[in-house]
């Protein structure tokens, strides 16, 4: 799910907060995701989106990201991935304003992976002072260098994007094409993250077919394939219980598509949910009586025991598959620290995806 990677975000609150000696408050959830927020904006069922207002950033909201990831392959047949994060936080409710006293952050996280190859990089920047930010109209969301941008100039802004990013060892430059309208993840838009009622608006673009150049450890590739765009913002997107995720976007070789996540719990079962997304963008949401998710393989990763395959079936729609990490060493080593790659199926569908799983 993209839910993610917010908590991030969390770890520059105690970065940016210069003269603040106060000791933080105990978090709660992972990485302070379950945190209660009763001063910020509210996620509630029923929001009515606006496009493109929507594409830019929520004031009031405590924590947003715009989170793309690319399953790409070279004309020799050599499978890659890149991924490419920015994370808005609030520091505190109330409008933001121009200057070093704006009460916002922003980080940006970017990545690529090869069979054998994992590079990772971050960016921190304050608010206010335009070296981070977004705007809705043209689409632009940038953080120093690193930039995902609009090259449609009037109609859908997300119709067609470029995405660029470097950092030691990697650089890349993609442009992405839609090929269907974004959807709505959730109930229309208001997706659920626990039994408690936590949520956030999410909505995503998993229709993008993406081309350009890609850098890794000095040798340039040509390459192709699809991309995935998530879209989030929330105030408390998690319970106080939940100790991380294992989220998951695929891309069907029938054309059909598919986001699902599991959000993990000390003392009860996973929330577990997802989107069924068909060729055409009609979706169904999936429920945890449909959903049969295993972990497979465990990796030794950074001294952890990670599951880098899975098994995975959705009854009503006769989906029998395993994924296997491309590189099941993809970690990323950063302020806060998860895995995340790209992954390749098997079984009753082909396909690729990307894997995300924290708190581990």
């Amino acid at each position: 799910m993209s839910i993610d990677r917010a908590c991030r975000l969390l770890l520059v609150l105690s970065l940016c907060l210069g003269g603040c000696d106060q000791p933080a408050a105990p978090q709660q959830g992972f990485a302070g995701l379950g945190n209660q927020a009763a001063d910020f904006a509210q996620v509630v069922p029923g929001r009515t989106f606006g496009f493109p207002a929507d594409h830019g950033a929520h004031e009031g909201f405590r924590i947003e990201w715009w989170y793309l990831t690319a399953d790409l392959v070279d004309p020799q047949g050599q499978h890659f991935g890149v991924q490419w994060t920015l994370f808005r936080s609030a520091l505190r409710p109330g409008p933001e304003q121009p200057g070093w006293g704006a009460p916002v952050v922003w980080l940006g996280h970017a990545a690529a992976t090869s069979a054998d190859a994992h590079h990772a990089a971050e960016r921190l920047a304050r608010g206010g002072v335009g070296q981070a930010g977004v705007s809705a109209q043209p689409f632009q969301a940038w953080i120093d260098d690193w930039s995902l941008r609009s090259l449609t100039p009037v109609g859908d802004p997300l119709a067609h994007l470029q995405v660029q990013a470097s950092g030691p060892g990697f650089a890349y430059q993609l442009q992405l094409r839609a090929s269907q309208p974004l959807v709505l993840q959730g109930e229309g838009g208001y997706s659920r993250k626990s039994e408690q009622g936590q949520a956030s608006y999410y909505y995503s673009q998993p229709f993008f077919q993406a081309a350009g150049s890609l850098q890794i450890d000095g040798k340039t590739y040509q390459v192709s394939g699809p991309a995935w765009l998530d879209r989030e913002w929330s105030s408390q997107p998690l319970a106080a219980g939940q100790s991380g995720w294992d989220w998951f976007s695929l891309h069907l070789d029938s054309g059909e598509r598919l986001m699902l996540f599991r959000v993990r719990e000390d003392d009860r079962e996973p929330y577990l949910t997802g989107t069924w997304i068909s060729a055409d963008g009609r979706t169904q949401t999936l429920h945890k009586d449909d959903i049969e998710l295993l972990p497979l393989d465990l990796t030794r990763v950074a001294g952890r025991d990670l599951p880098t395959r899975w098994q995975l079936k959705i009854r009503s729609r006769g989906l029998d598959i395993s994924t296997q990490a491309l590189n099941p060493k993809a970690w990323m080593n950063l302020s806060i620290p998860y895995w995340e790659g790209p992954v390749r199926l098997s079984g009753s569908h082909g396909g690729s995806g990307y894997l995300e799983m924290t708190g581990y």
